[in-house]
C-alpha cells in the first residue's frame, strides 16, 4: 500500500519496565478504515502496544506517527484516538444517554446537538429507548455497547478495543464481533482491536498481527496467517495444527513421519532441517492400502460439526478432524496432498529463551 494510506506508523518502538524489555523493535503501520487486530498469549506486548498508540504509555526507544507527525509524547486527550477498555469504566451514578454525552460535555458541545448525537449513538448500537435507564440496569453486552457509543460519539478517526469481549458469554461474543465488524464498516473508522482469541481474530480482522514475547512474528490476512503460517508457534496458536521435525530433501520433496512426501514449497535448500505443520483437516482418512501412511485410532471426539480423532501411526500421533467417524481401534490410511503440507523454517532456540515467559507488570493480564 502507499504511504499515503497509512493513519499510524509504530517505527522502532520499544519498551522497558524495571529493565526488562516487553517490546522490541515494533515495526508496524495501519491504515484508514482497516480492522487491524493484535493477536497473542497474555503476556505478549500486544496491550502496551495499545496503550503506546493511545498515549498512555511512552516507549522507551522507538517514534509513534499519526498522519505523518510525530504523536510519541502526545497526551492521551490530545490524539484523535479513544479507547474502549475490558473494564467498560462506564459512570454508575448516569444513565445511558448520560453516560454516552460525557466526553460531549466536557467538550462544551451545544446541548441540543448532544441530544442529536446520542440518538444517533443509540441507533447504531441498537439501544434506542435505553437513553434513561441506569448502567447497572443493563447486561454485560448492553454495557458494552454503550461504551461503544461513548467512544464513538466523539468520532474518533482510531477507536482502541482491548480485550472490550472478554466478560461475556460464548453466544454474545459471537454476536457481537459480527456487531462490531458491522459498525466499523459502517463508519468507516479505524479499529485497532487486542485479544487472545484466534477466533475473533481470525472472524473480524482486515489484518492479524501476531506478537510473542514483545515481537512481532507475523502480519497478513486472516487467511495468510492460518494458511501460511511462518513459524510453529504462529500455526500452533492460529487453529489447531500438526507439526513435526522433518528433512527437506529438495524443491517440492520433503521427508516426515519416516516417508517422503511431495509438497509445493521451494527454496529450503537440500537436505535440511524444518518444521511441517499439517492442519487437522486436511488430513483426509483412506483405505489402508491407498494411504501414504496407516495408523490406528486411538481416540474420537465429537465436536457438534466433525469429529477429532487421534491416529497412531507408531512415532507419530495425527490429530484429524472429519465429518465421517472412525471407530477406535480400526486400522486406517492417512492421505495428505501436496498442497495441504506446509513448510516452516525451525524457530531458533535463542529465540525461544531470550525473553521472558511471565506476564511483566504494565502488560496485559488477560
Amino acid at each position: 500500500m502507499a504511504d499515503m494510506e497509512r493513519l499510524i506508523d509504530l517505527q522502532n518502538i520499544s519498551k522497558e519496565y524495571d529493565n526488562t524489555l516487553v517490546l522490541e523493535d515494533i515495526n508496524l503501520y495501519i491504515r484508514e478504515n482497516e480492522f487491524v487486530t493484535l493477536l497473542g498469549p497474555s503476556g505478549c506486548g500486544k496491550t502496551t502496544t495499545l496503550r503506546i498508540i493511545g498515549g498512555f504509555e511512552h516507549p522507551t526507544e522507538g517514534v509513534v506517527l499519526f498522519e505523518g507527525k510525530d504523536i510519541t509524547h502526545l497526551p492521551p486527550y490530545k490524539r484523535k484516538v479513544n479507547t474502549i477498555f475490558q473494564k467498560y469504566a462506564l459512570f454508575p451514578h448516569l444513565n445511558v444517554q448520560d453516560n454516552i454525552a460525557f466526553g460531549q460535555r466536557i467538550a462544551k458541545v451545544p446541548s441540543a446537538e448532544i441530544k442529536k448525537r446520542v440518538e444517533k449513538m443509540l441507533d447504531l448500537v441498537d439501544l434506542r429507548g435505553y437513553g434513561k435507564r441506569r448502567v447497572d440496569q443493563l447486561s454485560g453486552g448492553q454495557q458494552q455497547r454503550v461504551a461503544i457509543a461513548r467512544a464513538l460519539i466523539n468520532e474518533p478517526q482510531v477507536l482502541l478495543l482491548d480485550e472490550p469481549l472478554g466478560a461475556l458469554d460464548l453466544k454474545l461474543r459471537k454476536d457481537m464481533q459480527l456487531e462490531l465488524k458491522r459498525m466499523q464498516r459502517m463508519l468507516g473508522i479505524t479499529f485497532l482491536y487486542v485479544t487472545h482469541d484466534q477466533e475473533e481474530a481470525l472472524t473480524m480482522s482486515d489484518t492479524v498481527v501476531v506478537m510473542n514475547r514483545g515481537r512481532i512474528l507475523q502480519i497478513g490476512t486472516p487467511k495468510d496467517v492460518y494458511d501460511e503460517p511462518v513459524n510453529s508457534f504462529v500455526a500452533d496458536f492460529i487453529g489447531e495444527s500438526n507439526i513435526y521435525p522433518g528433512i527437506m530433501l529438495e524443491d517440492q520433496l520433503v521427508r516426515f513421519a519416516g516417508c517422503d512426501f511431495p509438497c509445493v514449497d521451494k527454496g529450503f535448500g537440500h537436505n535440511q532441517p524444518v518444521d511441517i505443520v499439517i492442519r487437522p483437516e486436511d488430513i483426509q482418512i483412506v483405505d489402508m492400502d491407498a494411504g501414504q501412511i496407516t495408523g490406528t485410532v486411538e481416540s474420537v471426539l465429537f465436536k457438534g460439526v466433525h469429529y477429532e480423532m487421534i491416529i497412531n501411526a507408531g512415532e507419530l500421533e495425527f490429530k484429524i478432524h472429519s465429518t465421517v467417524m472412525q471407530e477406535p481401534g480400526t486400522r486406517v490410511g492417512l492421505s495428505i496432498i501436496p498442497f495441504n503440507i506446509h513448510i516452516m523454517n525451525p524457530i531458533p532456540a535463542e529465540n525461544e529463551e531470550d525473553m521472558p515467559d511471565e506476564i511483566i507488570e504494565g502488560d496485559e493480564v488477560s
